[in-house]
């Protein structure tokens, strides 16, 4: 049995996404667990000084096996912006009582979250690690003009909230 070499993640390598239908998308790696997805979907390939300098579409936590076992291709490396470097604020929402919570690093003596309000977490993405199938779906319905089951599972559940 052949084995396949294992690519290590390293902060600012730059990943190409193929998207299935011909068009590839770009992220970069900041931060374990933590990718920056950066919005444009390309058919042909970008210099990576184009790739780094692309807006931010999001930044998720990711299985490590996306970038390990090659799913997503390293196509070369390029220091983050100091933007991307930045530890981004997550939520969280108890499935029990409904209550939100702010999880960051700066929590760390609260295991790493504090109670939040609804004003607080709107429109930050959910503290989940994703599967790359999955955020693969997500670019994919993005470009379509779709809504994502996925980021409609992990969002805020507003009929919860106490």
């Amino acid at each position: 049995m052949e084995k396949t070499k294992k690519t290590r993640r390293r902060e600012g390598d730059v990943l190409k996404i193929e998207l299935g239908d011909g068009r590839h998308s770009y992220a970069q790696v900041a931060a374990e667990p933590l990718v920056v997805f950066f919005n444009g979907a390309y058919s042909e390939n970008l210099a990576l000084e184009q790739v780094v300098g692309l807006p931010v579409l999001f930044r998720l936590w990711v299985m490590n096996h996306a970038i390990t076992r090659g799913i997503w291709p390293v196509i070369g490396t390029q220091a983050l912006f100091p933007e991307n470097k930045q530890e981004p604020f997550f939520f969280k929402q108890d499935a029990f009582t409904g209550s939100l919570a702010l999880h960051h690093s700066s929590f760390a003596n609260t295991n790493w979250e504090r109670p939040a309000t609804f004003s607080e977490c709107k429109g930050l993405e959910h503290a989940a690690v994703w599967e790359p199938e999955h955020v693969l779906d997500r670019l994919q319905d993005h470009y379509a003009g779709r809504s994502n089951k996925w980021v409609e599972s992990l969002s805020i559940n507003v009929a919860a909230l106490p």
